[in-house]
């Protein structure tokens, strides 16, 4: 199975140099050419290959979550570099042929996982000096990264192939057929509670406690995995473990109508963060400041003249909005922050020579915040979420005109609640990645009750003369997830393709 991906998979580990700081953490890249037998044997090789999975997230995947998590949602639209594949999707075209369908890059890095979590326990009978609690560490954090892996395919894909030993040869390849999303998440939240149990809650500098997985990281995953599944008591608990540690805080915002706040969040390494994904100098080496690879998707730096996609119209009137009868009243999050509200430009990635290294955040205190919030509307606890709610609201300074007043003692109106929570998170995190998991986590809840909250998206966003047929398939829950990649389909005969596809 998916053999281009895990061919001699025991040459990614070929990184000999010593972690001797957080920059070389970061800067270290895979290397091909070396064989098993002359790998695995001390704990700086097992170093070694803990941060190469790092390294394999870091290429390319920002901009695989930002696509998949953003391109059949309602905040982005088609621009001048838009490519087929892409539209495509935009327009609910979405096909078995369509490469962005294909999964290698989730299970490459699962599979880099899965070696560390195979081979590095039998480095403690090769090198004496490396401690059980450190290995037990390393495989935590193997285990971890391999979880975030499966829950992006479960919400992408549903049913997928559960494969948690390591290929690391020819004879290893073999077919295996899907397991069913539950199965999946049974996995996840396995892999979760094992990591928690042996993961630091710091490795001793805050840059390192940010861009490496540690325990606060994994609760903050579990509180979300939760969440995907209606385990509403489950996500509270984990999102209080990270609140309960007082190790993170919202980035204050003490001055009026300022979004100095949000350039030091987004710039990464803050008080607010919890993981992020950071390119390292040799990241800025290879690209140049003005040129990550992020930069022609939103048409930043030297790509100002081409992008793929741009902020949609809805965004900044309805999601953000404006005040009409006082301009100098806005959400600090929305124009100059997150897009530039008069050319449409995606913003919130933009970087300038003292910004680097760049970094991408998967997980940041004000979303344990509204996982925490949106738990407690499940359990009927509506005003504590809005007080939650109310907390995120005034560090952006938002503006009257999105505030809504739902009753919190009203049962039957948590509905109105929850529909706060999803708006709060799109202003929150625009452009991060999530808002498709957003809506489909409360569509599909009580047996897609709230299936209306998807055909909304797909009338703002898939084009008019489209729009009938685009509502007619969202309808059918089988849509909500992707195809399996054909080329999948042709080499593994054990897969059977997503009903909606076949």
């Amino acid at each position: 199975m998916l053999k281009k991906l895990i061919y001699n998979i025991i040459g990614v580990f070929a990184l000999t140099m010593p972690l001797l700081s957080c920059d070389k953490w970061l800067e270290l890249q895979p290397q091909d050419g070396i064989v098993q037998s002359r790998f695995w044997q001390n704990k700086e090789q097992v170093e070694a290959a803990v941060s190469g999975c790092y390294a394999s997230l870091i290429d390319g995947l920002p901009e695989k979550i930002f696509t998949m998590g953003e391109i059949r949602a309602d905040m982005i639209e088609a621009s001048f570099k838009i490519t087929n594949n892409e539209l495509d999707i935009i327009n609910s075209n979405i096909l078995p042929t369509n490469a962005l369908t294909d999964w290698r890059d989730f299970y490459r890095i699962i599979n880099y996982c899965n070696t560390v979590i195979a081979f590095a326990p039998s480095v403690l009978e090769r090198d004496k000096t490396y401690t059980d609690v450190a290995m037990k560490a390393h495989v935590a954090e193997a285990k971890a990264l391999r979880a975030w892996m499966y829950f992006y395919l479960v919400r992408l894909y549903s049913d997928v192939p559960l494969k948690i030993t390591a290929t690391s040869s020819d004879d290893e390849i073999i077919p295996i057929p899907k397991s069913t999303q539950a199965q999946v998440l049974e996995q996840i939240v396995k892999d979760l509670n094992e990591a928690e149990a042996d993961i630091p809650a710091t490795y001793g500098a805050k840059d390192k406690d940010h861009s490496r997985v540690t325990k606060y990281m994994v609760n903050t995953l579990q509180a979300d995995v939760y969440l995907w599944m209606d385990k509403a008591t489950e996500a509270l608990a984990a999102a209080n473990k990270v609140i309960a540690s007082a190790k993170f805080g919202l980035v204050a915002n003490t001055a009026a109508r300022s979004n100095t706040w949000f350039y030091t969040v987004k710039a990464g390494n803050s008080n607010e963060g919890i993981f992020e994904l950071v390119h390292g100098s040799d990241y800025v080496l290879r690209f140049g400041v003005a040129n990550y690879p992020l930069y022609a998707i939103f048409g930043l730096g030297a790509s100002s003249s081409y992008r793929k996609f741009q902020a949609t119209g809805y965004l900044t009137e309805n999601v953000f909005a404006e005040d009409v009868i006082d301009p100098t009243n806005y959400d600090t999050r929305g124009d100059d922050a997150s897009l530039t509200t008069t050319t449409s430009v995606i913003r919130k990635y933009d970087r300038t020579s003292g910004d680097t290294p760049f970094s991408w955040i998967v997980y940041r205190y004000a979303e344990v915040l509204l996982i925490k919030a949106e738990a407690l509307a499940m359990l009927n606890r509506g005003q504590e979420a809005l007080d939650l709610i109310k907390l995120i609201r005034t560090r952006a300074w938002a503006i009257p005109q999105t505030e809504k007043s739902p009753d919190p003692a009203n049962i039957y109106n948590a509905d109105g609640v929850m529909d706060y929570i999803l708006d709060e998170r799109a202003r929150e995190f625009a452009f991060e990645g999530k808002r498709w998991f957003d809506v489909l986590r409360h569509a599909k809840r009580n047996n897609y009750k709230r299936i209306d909250l998807l055909v909304n998206v797909v009338a703002r966003s898939v084009p008019g003369d489209r729009q009938q047929s685009a509502i007619a398939k969202i309808k059918d829950p089988n849509s909500h997830y992707l195809p399996i990649y054909q080329y999948e389909i042709q080499t593994n005969k054990l897969l059977v393709q997503n009903p909606f596809y076949k």
